[in-house]
Formats: structure tokens, sequence, C-alpha cells
């Protein structure tokens, strides 16, 4: 391992979320790393380019990570700070996930200027989302929806609700959170309503795999447990065959007990699966197994 003897040089989005979520990890290693100074790089993705269409359209969730894990191999940042929900399931080549830090709130929230929950939404209401997973649980729980595309940043989008463009929208909560806007939260949806995306709410700091004194650095903010869970999160995603933008859902507790959600992307049809065990891997694959078994690769498509 060789010492860092400059700063460590950190890339992010610009999103106000993005820049959040880096300066908590910048304040993380600074607590661990006292004498390391870190700098700030940031980076315009596609995602944040192609506003205008879902992202199922363009390409799925790797287009909010590509230009990031680009500059990690040219050397010109040491790591890159992701939602680990938006990026791809396998490491990119030459790529590693140096730390996985402790979990927020891992559920979606809606948001509703009338402050109306799920249940209370009056028939046919207006609900934002470009998530397929999201839009497929939301249809099995209130087949009068309609549902619309939204996109944009997670203040832009709140913004759209509370000016009267949707009924409601559904978001993740940790980013919500992150950004102190709690009070605009009509409800927390229950994970028997709503699974969340793998690892939502987690935080990924990507750095290159040899890169041995980053990677002593990161070991210092990396939370065991929520690895362990995010990881039979994301087996299930990846032994299902489906990215980041498919109609699957799972959550596993710190305990590794994880529940699975595939669902059709043209109708109301759900298959869930749940289990318990000690190898978060093992347990990702036997429940994706068991969900294929119940016909999770014909509902997928």
């Amino acid at each position: 391992m060789t010492a860092l003897t400059r700063p460590l040089l950190i890339g992010t989005r610009g999103s106000a979320l993005a820049r959040w979520q880096t300066d908590w990890v910048c304040a993380a290693l600074r607590r661990a790393w006292p004498n390391v100074e870190s700098e700030l790089k940031s980076f315009i993705t596609s995602g944040d380019r192609i506003l205008d269409k879902p992202l199922p359209e363009i390409g799925g969730k790797g287009l909010f990570t590509e230009e990031l894990e680009n500059a990690l191999r040219r050397g010109e940042i040491d790591i890159a700070v992701h939602s680990l929900k938006d990026l791809p399931i396998d490491n990119a080549p030459g790529l590693t996930l140096g730390a996985i830090c402790e979990r927020e709130d891992a559920r979606d929230v809606l948001i509703s200027r009338d402050r109306w929950t799920l249940a209370a939404l009056p028939p046919a209401a207006r609900v934002g989302t470009s998530s397929l997973r999201r839009a497929a649980q939301l249809l099995a729980a209130r087949p009068d929806l309609t549902l619309l595309p939204m996109r944009g940043n997670v203040d832009t989008r709140i913004r759209k609700a509370m000016n009267g463009d949707y009924d409601a929208i559904v978001l993740a909560a940790a980013g919500v959170l992150r950004l102190g806007l709690g009070e605009h939260i009509s409800e927390y949806l229950s994970f028997d309503v709503m699974l969340p995306a793998p690892g939502q709410g987690a935080l990924a700091v990507q750095c290159r795999a040899d890169d041995s004194a980053t990677l002593h650095l990161l070991a210092s903010i990396d939370h065991p447990a929520t690895r362990a869970a995010v990881t039979a999160e994301r087996v299930f995603l990846k032994a299902l065959g489906g990215g980041c933008s498919a109609p699957i859902a799972a959550y596993a507790t710190s305990t590794l007990q994880l529940t699975g959600l595939a669902a059709s992307p043209n109708d109301r049809r759900v298959i869930r699966v749940s289990g318990e065990g000690h190898d978060p891997a093992a347990l990702g694959f036997q429940l994706a197994q068991q969900a294929l078994t119940q016909g999770a690769g014909e509902l997928l498509g």
C-alpha cells in the first residue's frame, strides 16, 4: 500500500443530491483520516443531459455513471460517489466498489401537494414516475391510477408536484431526506406495497481496483452490514437477468432477510419471494431461482 501524498480527487455529478452525497463521503473520510485533503471535480453525465425521455428508452441508469468511470480509468479522479441503485450490477472493467456506506431509509415515499396517501388518491389520479418498478407496484395496488413520465433532479420533481403538475409523485426516501425536504412527504410506502430498487438508499464509492492507497482509505467508511444486504439484492437482480431499469425490486435487512419482486412491465402481474440466509450472494441467487420457477422470466419478457 502506497500512502497518498496529494489531495484525494473526488468525482461527482452536479445535482444537489449528488453534491450532498459527495460532501457526506468527504466528511466521513475526514473523520477517519484527518490529514487527508480532498478536491472535488464535477461531471455532467448523459443521464443528466437527456431529460425528455424515460431512462429505459435511453439506455438505463448506467448513463449516470459512465463519464465518472471513464475519468477514474484515465486517472483524472481517484474516487467517484454514486447512489448504489444507479450503478450497473457488474463492476466496470478495472474498477471496484471500495466502500458501500451505511444505508439511509430504503423506502419509497409519496409526495402530494394535497397530502394524499396512496389509498386516499382520487380515482384516476395522475402519479409521476418513470420507473417501471414503481409503476408496476403502483398499478398492483391502485389499478385506476394514471401514470405519467417524470424526469429531473429530486428538487425539480418535488417542485412539479407542489405546482400541481401531478396529483402525487413517488421518490426514494433517501434522496428526499438527505436534501432536507422531508416535510413534503405525504406517506412512507411500506415494503408490502412498494419494494425498493436493489441498493436503494446506499452510497457506493468507486475506485480503481489496483489503487491500494485509496482502497485502504475507503475501507474505513465501508459498512459491512449494508454491503451484505445490498449484495443479496443485487445478486437477485443479476440472476433474473435484469438491469437497473427492469421492473425488479429487492430489499434485505441487516440480518439478511430478503424479499424480492419481479413484475410485468405491461400488466399488473407480480411475483414476490422471500427468504433468509447467511451468505448474501447465495441468498440472492436462491430467491431469484424461486422467482424464475414461478414464471418471472416470462413475466419480465
